[in-house]
């Protein structure tokens, strides 16, 4: 009977632990202070710092209502225990049993949610894919990853817009850029950011050999105002060109599409999605200012650590995860260890685990829960 009260003791620290990590405390007053400026007369005459401030609160409440809830469950539940055990009460302890792991999944499902408090977590993505070295293989691999992404985002509710598309010269894709919108777009997705590798048979080699292609996949929050980056035109390189793929006869008869270099980076954006040049290039721009702009904070390594603490993650060549197919199954994230056979399922979209794994993985990084750790 002592089991189940220690365990509950246990979930009780922990969840004591959480609002150390999270200032629980600084975040009430923070809602306080919105929701009393919200309770002003002149709040909404300022439609856009409105809007931010509105987002704040949800942000803040995302975090602090769930601990609140579950503080008190928690307390509840070891109080009962308590009582239950000095009267042998066993349908009480038998329920508590339940109780028990309820709180658990509880408080899994609030540790992630502080995974995802990052400073860009919120805010939609572009989702890059370019392939490496290799020709026809590598441009047929970045394919299969855009249909893994593609129906990963489907099945957690996103939206998906295809802004440009390079189709690969025998298969497969040189490049495309994907905009991806939802709740938490970027928090979901930043897992991925990095060089995947895939080794398999390959369908293109007569003599049936087996490959390892590379592709790169690079995720760029998308951000609604970008005050730190100036983009000199002194800097830029517009190429425009030919839009291909679907989009209609306007699309593919002028030069629409659009695509923009930073010359002193080298990073570079394209869009042909839109129906005008005009249009495309300042879609481009936007993109490219989020892209320095999240190059800017990684150089930040005191910020970096929110991000996940590793400079490769936003650069090529960092390996992130492998995909085996021959001479046996597995799907590996070098990262966290997380890992499975069934790589049929990770392919057709079945990411969530490897997603959940990494968020858990940066939460264990985060400096503020090792100084937490610390101080007790």
């Amino acid at each position: 009977m002592g089991e189940l009260r220690d365990r509950l003791l246990v979930l009780e620290r922990k969840v004591g632990d959480f609002a150390k990590v999270v200032s629980i405390e600084a975040k009430r007053v923070q809602i306080a202070r919105l929701e009393s400026r919200m309770g002003e007369a002149d709040f909404w005459n300022d439609q856009q710092r409105a809007q931010v401030q509105v987002g704040e609160l949800k942000a803040l409440k995302v975090i602090v209502d769930p601990y609140t809830a579950l503080q008190q469950t928690v307390k509840d539940a070891v109080e009962l225990c308590e009582m239950a055990e000095s009267e042998s009460d066993q349908g009480s302890l038998a329920d508590l049993q339940q109780e028990a792991l309820r709180i658990a999944a509880d408080y899994d499902r609030l540790e992630l949610s502080l995974a995802l408090s990052g400073k860009y977590d919120r805010a939609n993505v572009f989702m890059t894919i370019h392939p490496g070295a290799g020709g026809t293989e590598s441009c047929d691999w970045a394919e299969i990853l855009y249909r893994m992404y593609i129906n990963h985002c489907q099945k957690a509710g996103f939206q998906i817009e295809l802004l440009d598309m390079l189709p690969g010269e025998g298969a497969g894709l040189k490049s495309c850029t994907v905009k991806i919108s939802g709740p938490n777009a970027y928090g979901m997705l930043k897992s991925e950011m990095g060089t995947h590798r895939l080794v398999r048979i390959s369908p293109f080699d007569s003599s049936a050999r087996r490959h390892t292609s590379f592709t790169a996949v690079e995720i760029t929050p998308e951000l609604a105002d970008v005050e730190e980056v100036k983009l000199d035109d002194k800097e830029l390189r517009i190429d425009t060109y030919r839009a291909s793929g679907a989009g209609g006869q306007h699309v593919n008869k002028t030069d629409s599409a659009v695509r923009v270099t930073h010359i002193p980076t080298g990073a570079f954006v394209a869009c042909q999605n839109e129906r005008s040049q005009v249009q495309n290039k300042a879609t481009a721009m936007k993109m490219l200012a989020a892209k320095l702009q999240q190059m800017k904070d990684a150089e930040r390594l005191d910020e970096l650590s929110d991000m996940r603490g590793d400079r490769g993650t936003i650069a090529w060549g960092h390996q992130i995860r492998s995909y085996v197919m021959m001479p046996y199954q597995m799907v590996k994230d070098l990262r966290t260890g997380h890992e499975t056979s069934q790589i049929q399922n990770v392919l057709d979209g079945d990411l969530q685990p490897f997603v959940d794994a990494y968020l858990r993985w940066q939460l264990a990084g985060r400096p503020d829960r090792k100084a937490a750790a610390r101080d007790d």
